[in-house]
Formats: C-alpha cells, sequence, structure tokens
C-alpha cells in the first residue's frame, strides 16, 4: 500500500453508503452519521478510506473486489487488524483499531475502521525542504521505531500464533515463488534465476530460529505517519504482510532504499548525495540499528547482507507482479498500479546482481 492518509479521489468502485453507516452505527462507539465517504489516492494492494461524518473522521481498509480473484494468503486485512490492536500501548506507535467486518455482505468485502492520524506522510526520500538536522532526526526516528518493533515481546502482546515457527527464509521464498508464478505476464529471467538460487544460499544467519520478532514487511519512510512538525512518528501504517520471521530480513528490506534509485514508481536513494543532506548512509544507518536490539558486532551482520538484499528484491518484484497481474485483470485499486507493476522486471535483475555479489 502507499499514499495512505494523503490525497483522495472519488470512489474506484461504486459502495452502498448507507449499508456501511448502518453497520458502523452499530460498531464503531460513538459514531454518528451522516457519512461520506473518499478514497485515498494510493493503496497499490487494499483500498483506503477516509470516512467523514461531522463530528469525526475514520479510515477504512479493505480487500479488494472483487474477492474472487485473490491470490491465496493475500490481502489478509484481519491480520493488519489484529496486529496493530496488540501493539497498542507498546514503543510501536500504530492507529487505534475501532472495528472489524469480516461478513462481506455489508459493502462486498471485508473491511476494518481505524481512528484517523493528523500527521505528515513524506514521500521523496531525500526529504527536499528539510533541513539537514531535520533529516537525520527523521532518519534515526525511523530506525528507532523498527528497532523497538523487533524488540517487542511477542508472547507479551498475544501474538505467539501470529506465525508459523522455523524455517522462515524457506517458507517465504517458497510463497513468494508460488505468488509471483500465478501471477506471472510476461518474462523475467533475472526471476526465475531467483527463484532458484535464493533457497540453495540461505546463510547460518538466517537460519538462526532464536531470531523471531514481529515484522512488519513493508516498513518504509512513506508507511509512517509523522508529527506535523515534530520528527515523531506518530503511527505505522499497511501492516498486511507483517507476521513472525527473522528480524533481519525486515530490516534489509528497509534497507533495500540505499540501493534503489528514483525512477517512475520506485523511490530510493540510490545516487543521493546522503552526506551533503544529512541522511545517514547505509552501514551508519544498520549500526545504530544493531545498537539499539544489542547486536554487538555490525560486521556479523554485513558479512550476509547481499544475500538479504537479493531475497528482498525477489520479494519486492513478487509483490510488484502481483499487481501486473490485478492490473491485466483490471481490479487494481490504484490509478498508479500500472507505474508500480512495470518495476518487477527491474527489481529482479536489482536483486540477481546482489545474489552474484554474495
Amino acid at each position: 500500500m502507499d499514499d495512505v492518509f494523503t490525497g483522495t479521489r472519488a470512489l474506484a468502485q461504486p459502495m452502498d453508503i448507507e449499508a456501511l453507516q448502518a453497520w458502523l452505527s452499530q460498531h464503531v462507539p460513538g459514531f454518528h452519521g451522516p457519512l461520506s465517504v473518499e478514497q485515498f489516492k494510493g493503496g497499490q494492494s487494499n483500498p483506503t478510506y477516509k470516512l467523514i461524518t461531522p463530528q469525526m473522521q475514520y479510515v477504512m481498509r479493505s480487500k479488494p473486489a472483487p474477492v474472487a480473484k485473490l491470490l491465496p494468503s493475500a490481502h489478509a486485512i484481519e491480520r493488519e487488524f489484529t496486529v496493530m490492536r496488540a501493539l497498542a500501548g507498546s514503543d510501536v506507535p500504530v492507529p487505534q483499531m475501532l472495528a472489524l467486518c469480516e461478513d462481506e455482505s455489508i459493502i462486498g468485502r471485508a473491511f476494518y475502521i481505524m481512528a484517523f492520524v493528523q500527521g505528515r506522510v513524506m514521500w521523496d526520500q531525500s526529504l527536499p525542504g528539510a533541513s539537514n538536522a531535520e533529516r537525520s532526526a527523521i532518519y534515526d526516528e525511523m530506525n528507532r521505531v523498527m528497532a523497538a518493533l523487533h524488540q517487542v515481546d511477542v508472547k507479551a502482546v498475544g501474538l505467539e500464533q501470529y506465525g508459523k515457527p522455523g524455517n522462515y527464509f524457506e517458507r517465504q521464498i517458497g510463497r513468494w515463488s508460488k505468488q509471483y508464478q500465478a501471477s506471472v505476464t510476461g518474462p523475467n529471467e533475472a526471476m526465475d534465476r531467483l527463484i532458484d538460487w535464493l533457497p540453495q544460499h540461505i546463510p547460518a544467519s538466517a537460519r538462526d530460529e532464536r531470531e523471531v520478532s514481529i515484522v512488519h514487511g513493508d516498513y518504509r519512510l512513506d508507511n509512517l505517519v509523522f508529527h506535523p512538525t515534530e520528527p515523531r512518528v506518530l503511527a505505522v501504517l499497511d501492516w498486511e504482510l507483517s507476521t513472525l520471521g527473522h528480524p533481519l530480513a525486515d530490516f534489509s528490506y528497509h534497507c533495500m532504499s540505499w540501493h534503489i534509485r528514483q525512477s517512475g514508481a520506485a523511490r530510493g536513494l540510490g545516487g543521493v548525495d546522503l552526506a551533503g543532506l544529512g541522511i545517514p548512509d547505509e552501514l551508519s544507518y544498520v549500526r545504530r540499528y544493531c545498537e539499539r536490539t544489542g547486536r554487538a558486532d555490525v560486521e556479523t551482520v554485513m558479512k550476509d547482507w547481499n544475500f538479504y538484499l537479493a531475497y528482498n528484491l525477489f520479494r519486492i518484484a513478487a509483490i510488484l507482479q502481483g499487481i501486473a497481474k490485478r492490473v491485466e485483470d483490471g481490479t487494481a485499486s490504484s490509478a498508479r498500479a500500472r507505474e508500480a507493476a512495470a518495476g518487477a522486471v527491474p527489481m529482479a535483475a536489482l536483486g540477481w546482481q546482489f545474489a552474484q555479489r554474495a
């Protein structure tokens, strides 16, 4: 998902707003109509809506329609609701969860309601218009929140059943290989190579079964809502890909930004003058995360870094290929979907470059 909590547009698909309003009146404390609905401009995956009443604003996330065409295990909005509700009150800021509706007869698909968080969603990772000190503070805050997520006591927040134990990388590589193959729309030689290469080259650090945390799955700058004026995260959004897994898989996904260049739908820091902007280089950023999470030896982490980056670029290519399939099927939920879908081939190619270095 992207573009959450920023500009809105008319609804991409018709919705029974009267039925939705009736359901909200019964299930959301303090809700009073009349209700109007706008759709946030982004949301390549799960459509996201702004619900407006005279007293309050809310956010609704739903599965895309038609549900019959969804890939297996995709768009599990009930999991987003579960993890954000569990993290309430932790050091990981999340929106308040208000209600979950799994009855698809209300608006034709499952959805949940959360509080609207007023703040900044920043798209350009070079943070134009900010001072060097502000950029440094924003990146440090992003680092802090991710470290906090990976240190949450899974059992204490009731999420010990949120993911399967053991063999995280084997399962993820298998899952995304199947998702990719179910949504192929054209040739992608680098992706075929990665599907063969990755399972055979999982390093020992990635097999350590003591390494288990809540992983966000899509942690990046534009999935965070920052305070309107302070370098402080008010909410982490878009938990669709969250599960229990290896924290370095999650963190290295986040660090792909340092290698991806700004191009089309791709947003990254590749080729940017980091020092001139006050943005930490990748190694400094990794070191700070290691300090916060008690990993004394950053060199050990970096030893297998190329594998982690190859894996994550393969994974993002599979996600983008899913968007490409929805474009072909006519079910993509965002006007930006076609642009995003074009990224599957270059992301896989970059992933194969890292695999060859590993």
